[in-house]
């Protein structure tokens, strides 16, 4: 085999696509020649090499310049990009328009320190707002005097509408009350319920007129049971002989012979059997 049938040979002998007779006369050559053998050896290290070696990713940048050159309309202007810029920062954007974002600040100088500067400013408001500021003195006296123009506080009366609606607010706090609000929707209920069943003409006095009946009739009915109680008590004392305690006769049962004998006395009984 010459070197030049070597070296053309030499990727397909790696690949193991040589044939038996083949790769044999390609592995007697590298033995007998130091420079194919050399370049063999050579080659095989670079495989292993670039095997070993992880590349590193690509940088976000050449994504953004890939996709801009083969798909230009997925570009975003600037205008744009300050447009979505909130909706952005909120994480409502879509997907889509969610990586034409991305590259178009990953290419664009102006706009790549955009959003950070966004977050620092917000982030800078929250601060100030929540950092307790001093009151400047005198304020209080200013404020009295644009408005009322009075700085004393004694002379300063609200109108006397105001203050109806304050003490009718007053009122309404304690009615609207979360420990008030169900004894008020039952004794609403109940008065609807009232005026729609007890009532005669669907008024509150005519429910109240109705229950007025209803509790003389039930006074009367008790007097009723009471005198019928009591002629009852008259005729059991009247059969005993006795006066009934508290309306009711007591009755006494005797004993009988069986549980009043003694134990000793029934056990002869018991054997005579």
């Amino acid at each position: 085999m010459l070197c030049a049938d070597f070296e053309d040979r030499l990727t397909d002998y790696l690949d193991g696509a040589l044939d038996a007779d083949a790769g044999r006369a390609f592995a007697e050559h590298a033995l007998r020649c130091p420079v194919c053998h050399e370049l063999l050896s050579e080659v095989r290290n670079a495989i292993v090499e670039c095997r070993a070696a992880t590349p590193p990713p690509p940088s976000p940048q050449l994504e953004a310049r890939i996709l801009l050159q083969t798909a230009p309309e997925t570009s975003m202007s600037c205008e744009e990009f300050e447009e979505y810029l909130t909706d952005y920062l909120d994480g409502f954007l879509p997907a889509p328009l969610y990586h034409r974002w991305e590259r178009h600040a990953a290419l664009c100088e102006s706009c790549t320190e955009l959003p950070g500067q966004v977050v620092r400013s917000i982030g800078a408001c929250y601060s100030y707002i929540s950092e307790e500021r001093p009151v400047p003195a005198g304020l209080h006296e200013r404020i009295l005097q644009a408005t009322l123009g009075t700085t004393e506080v004694a002379e300063v009366r609200a109108p006397l509408t105001a203050r109806i609606a304050e003490w009718l607010r007053g009122w309404l706090d304690v009615v609207v009350s979360p420990q008030l609000a169900t004894v008020a929707t039952m004794v609403l209920i109940a008065v609807l319920v009232g005026t729609s069943t007890i009532s005669d003409d669907g008024s509150i006095g005519g429910m109240y007129r109705a229950s007025l009946r209803l509790a003389g009739q039930t006074y009367e009915h008790g007097a009723r049971q009471a005198s019928e109680l009591k002629e009852v008590t008259k005729g059991i004392e009247n059969l005993v002989g006795t006066p009934a305690k508290d309306g009711a006769a007591e009755i006494k049962a005797e004993p009988s012979p069986i549980q009043s004998a003694p134990a000793g006395d029934q056990q002869p009984e018991q054997k005579n059997r």
